[in-house]
């Protein structure tokens, strides 16, 4: 269920990108925004927990990041 939203969100960035780069920008920062608040709980957790909990999320916000970058390279490299 994570992953599917978080390949939503990547395909939803991709598209973004690509379709209005300007504004593209704002989307990205919010969905980073959202991976890295629910990373900051998750570093929380005593121990051992705490460094391996929040790196699902730091992936998924990378993973965000170049989705919506490569919308944007994709659209500057479109013939239109």
């Amino acid at each position: 269920m994570v992953i599917g939203g978080v390949i939503a969100i990547c395909i939803v960035l991709f598209v973004v990108g690509f379709l209005v780069p300007r504004f593209s920008h704002k989307p990205q920062r919010e969905a980073q925004q959202g991976f890295h608040v629910f990373g900051r709980g998750a570093s929380k957790a005593p121990g051992p927990l705490g460094r391996w909990l929040p790196k699902p999320f730091r992936t998924s916000a990378r993973a965000a990041g170049k989705s919506a970058s490569a919308g944007r390279r994709a659209r500057s490299k479109a013939p239109l």
